[in-house]
């Protein structure tokens, strides 16, 4: 790739020697399960995230899955998500048994439309899991109302979103608990997979604390059935040197993010999404077997919106366009690296046909699932590259 989607290499070498020195200290301790490293990053991505406990995992993956169990997830409840999020999110609910129940997603953020919840409520539900999609938060005040009405558990899933904020308050910190990823690609990235759970309850902590090591305190004594879900000290101790660059970093996303703004509005193709009426949840639905109405855009590029108030960190940088497959096309040939997150919404994913979702029931979350596309975003970019990128996608919309 000319401009590759991400590239770690540039973070690697300005850190290289700090992260030589700290794998060489837990090498020469020898003590790479739990211990003293894995200790400090908890303490710390708690502070970090405005929460009293941080609890290691050895994945997001394995963070949600810790965080379902420790609220008594089971088989035969519900869990209330989106379809519009990475597979994880709904497989782990589905992994203990207990039935995924989606709710769509807002048309400009991407995340839950908390206005659509309450009416999935039944009597098996026992929690809600809001994403906090692409580094901003979801509107996570009127879910907390809707889960106080109800008496269920807020599980924030904070895969992509570690250091975004919600009026001003941080991700993880909202609800019961929040489950972090330190996969490489994530702002805050390890060299291998990695979680974080925080949460604010002594309870739950001790609870993620059992689940982690397989139920098991004092040692071969198991209290319940948990699993092996540690996180090794070797990524722990890597975690802390990033951790305390991570603001700037995502700082530097947000002025790449700016740039982005800047090179689209001169083009002339930018549109606001809300000022996009086929963006309302009604226009979603095709019409007379048409197909998604967000070609009534004509030429247009839709760009992320960071409401007013939240910390975007921009995970990823998603704009929209009914143009993708050419656009798609145009960045290939330029060598310009892309993804789309998500192609298929996960009502309509073959291993989840069982609950008897079909097309047509999630507008928004299909209509985005056609139309939307991650462009680099990562620090190190460069405002030339950004510029480039914008200038490429311009060209292929017009063209």
């Amino acid at each position: 790739m000319s401009i590759p989607l991400l590239d770690l290499k540039p973070q690697y070498q300005a850190l290289k020697d700090e992260l030589k020195a700290v794998v060489e200290r837990v090498m020469e301790s020898q003590y790479f399960i739990l211990g003293p490293e894995v200790e400090g990053l908890e303490r710390e991505v708690a502070d970090y995230s405005h929460c009293q406990f941080g609890i290691g995992a050895s994945s997001g993956t394995d963070a949600l899955l810790m965080a379902l169990m420790a609220a008594g997830i089971q088989a035969g409840d519900e869990v209330i998500t989106s379809p519009f999020t990475f597979f994880a999110t709904a497989g782990c609910i589905a992994r203990l048994g207990a039935r995924p129940v989606f709710v769509d997603i807002d048309p400009v953020t991407f995340n839950l439309d908390p206005a659509r919840i309450e009416a999935a409520v039944t009597p098996r539900t026992k929690a809600i899991m809001p994403v906090h999609l692409y580094g901003q938060m979801a509107e996570m005040e009127p879910i907390m109302s809707v889960a106080e009405r109800h008496g269920l558990i807020v599980i924030e899933d904070a895969a992509q979103a570690i250091g975004a904020e919600y009026r001003g308050r941080r991700a993880g910190s909202i609800g019961h608990m929040g489950c972090f990823s330190f996969f490489p690609s994530k702002n805050l990235g390890g060299f291998g997979d990695g979680g974080m759970v925080t949460t604010n309850d002594p309870v739950l902590a001790e609870k993620l604390k059992l689940l982690r090591n397989h139920g098991m305190n004092p040692k071969y004594y198991y209290q319940v059935i948990g699993g092996n879900f540690r996180l090794d000290a070797l990524q722990a101790a890597v975690l802390r040197v990033k951790l305390k660059h991570l603001d700037a970093w995502s700082e530097q996303r947000q002025q790449n993010a700016a740039w982005y703004g800047d090179a689209f509005a001169a083009t002339g193709i930018t549109v606001e999404a809300t000022a996009v009426d086929c963006l309302s949840r009604e226009a979603c639905r095709p019409a007379g077997g048409g197909g998604c109405r967000l070609q009534a855009a004509g030429r247009r590029v839709i760009l992320p919106t960071a409401l007013p108030d939240r910390r975007h960190i921009y995970n990823q940088y998603v704009i929209r366009t009914a143009q993708r497959d050419a656009v798609i096309a145009h960045l290939v040939r330029e060598k310009i690296g892309h993804e789309i997150y998500y192609p298929v919404p996960l009502h309509q994913q073959e291993c989840f046909q069982y609950l008897g979702y079909r097309e047509g029931d999630f507008p928004v979350s299909e209509c985005a699932a056609k139309t939307t596309l991650a462009l680099p975003i990562y620090p190190e970019a460069g405002e030339a590259n950004i510029r480039a990128v914008a200038a490429a996608v311009a060209a292929a919309v017009r063209g």
